[in-house]
Order: C-alpha cells, then structure tokens, then sequence
C-alpha cells in the first residue's frame, strides 16, 4: 500500500456492489475500511490495505463506534461510500408498518446518520467525498417496489441539497444510479412472498416475484460496474451524477414520457391490467 493512501470507508460490503467496491479500491492501493452488520460475511476480504469492521447503518451507536474506530487508526476518511440497503418488494398497501419503516431506516435514516458522523472529520480537513448510491428506480417508480423507490428517491433529493451545503467545505457530494447490477439485492428480496396470495392481488402473484427478480434480467457485472465506478471516484474532480449499468439511460428516459404512458406500460409489464374490479 502506498505511503498516506487515500481512505475510504464503505458500508453494505458483506455481497454485490459494496464488496466489489472493496476490491476495486484495494487494486487502486486505497486504504479500504470494509464494513458490514456480520463480521464474517466479510472476514475473507481483509488484505494488506482492507481492514473490515462490523457497522448496522440503523444503530447509532454502532455508526459511531465504527467512525471512531477507522479515526483512531488512521486518522482520517478521505471518502464514504453509503452503499448499504436493502430492497422490500410487495404493493404498498400490503405492507407493515413495521417492514417500511425498516426500509427507510435503512436505505435513508442509516445513510443519514453515517453521513453525520463522517462529516465533521471532512469539514476539519476541508476535504473529501461522500458517495450515495442511489439508484435508477429512484426516478422510474414501478409497481411492487414502491417502498424502495420512495427510498431511492429521497436518497437523491438527500444528495442535492447535501451537496450544497457541503460544498464551502470542500467536501464533493456524488450520486451514484446504477442500472441492473449483479447482486443479491433481490434473493433477500424474495423473501415471504407468498403471503400475498391471501390479497387482492393474488391472481398476479407471479408478477410480484418476477419484480423481486426483474433488477438481475441481463444485469451488468458487479466487478464491471465497480471498476468503472472507482475509475471516476479516484479522480480528483468526479462528476455530481453517474449512472451505470444496464438500462441505466434507457429507463430514466422512460419517466420522462407522459403518465398516462408510463403507467399503462408499467401496468401492462407487471401484471396489473389482468386485474379486474367488480362492481
């Protein structure tokens, strides 16, 4: 590792992006903090310059127990990539109160507080970055996923105005909207779906499975999307917005074309329009 290696510190890395985002920054001799709720999901990416450490994004004191420790080590977080989260899939009325608010716990209120706590270190220096991963279905809300995308699309709305506010600190804020990437976002996601028979929206059952699913069709690569990702982080200057991956232009485009559109093809897509009410 080089003397006075840059330092990022990454949540979610036990699978998919954020554990491919561990490797691709060690290959660019980063000093990476790799972190997840589980220790040994993540024990065997430890290497000369990838310490791993245990950090529940939706506990405080763990947050802060984790910052300490990486500041008492080396001194210093050059970036922090808020990459932890996790995907709930079934219509939005079906859902516990209890199941969305773990889903905003996670995927905003955790990359919230994290952010909170790394950037009091950056303002000292007057330097660094903080990275969200956002994603695509942020912009392009689609039926089964409502709970997700909300959170994607707060992450975002989260980003611009942080980035405003931390621009006189010398501090880049970026978002990141991949497209369909390799992960298992959607095996934890596809969990307990059956309980949706007992619903109105039965007949289309398979549908909500095939939304569980529909992020992995012809996905990009995850060691693909983190090597370019990383190739644009490592620059001095990186760009406010990147999308990657699969679909990560097309869809987008899509949420531009009038509702009345986008909402009878989405319908159309998962099902919904084989569902009739009686009256």
């Amino acid at each position: 590792m080089k003397e006075n290696a840059p330092l990022v510190l990454i949540s979610g890395c036990s699978s998919g992006i954020g554990r491919a985002l561990a490797k691709e920054f060690a290959a660019h001799e980063w000093q990476v903090f790799a972190t997840a709720r589980k220790l040994n999901t993540i024990d065997d990416l430890k290497s000369p310059n990838v310490d791993v450490a245990v950090l529940d994004v939706t506990d405080e004191k763990s947050i802060t127990a984790c910052v300490n420790s990486v500041m008492s080590k080396t001194g210093k977080i050059d970036m922090l990539v808020n990459n932890a989260g996790l995907l709930l899939i079934g219509p939005l009325v079906e859902l516990e109160s209890s199941e969305l608010r773990r889903q905003f716990e996670t995927n905003v209120i955790g990359l919230a507080a994290l952010t909170r706590a790394v950037v009091p270190h950056m303002i000292r220096k007057k330097a660094g970055k903080i990275v969200n991963i956002s994603s695509i279905s942020g912009i392009l809300n689609t039926p089964f996923a409502g709970a997700y995308c909300s959170t994607k699309a707060v992450v975002t709305a989260f980003s611009d105005s942080l980035r405003m506010e931390l621009a006189p600190f010398g501090i880049q804020v970026i978002t990141v909207q991949p497209g369909r990437i390799k992960s298992k976002l959607a095996d934890n996601a596809d969990q307990d779906l059956e309980r949706f028979k007992k619903t109105p929206y039965n007949p289309i059952q398979d549908f909500i499975v095939t939304r569980a699913h529909a992020s992995q069709i012809d996905a990009t690569p995850t060691e693909i999307f983190a090597k370019k990702l990383v190739n644009k982080l490592v620059r001095q200057k990186t760009p406010k917005f990147i999308r990657m991956g699969k679909d990560s232009i097309r869809l987008p485009l899509l949420a531009k074309f009038p509702s009345m559109f986008t909402d009878a093809l989405l319908s159309r897509i998962f099902g919904l329009d084989r569902l009739k009410v009686s009256k």
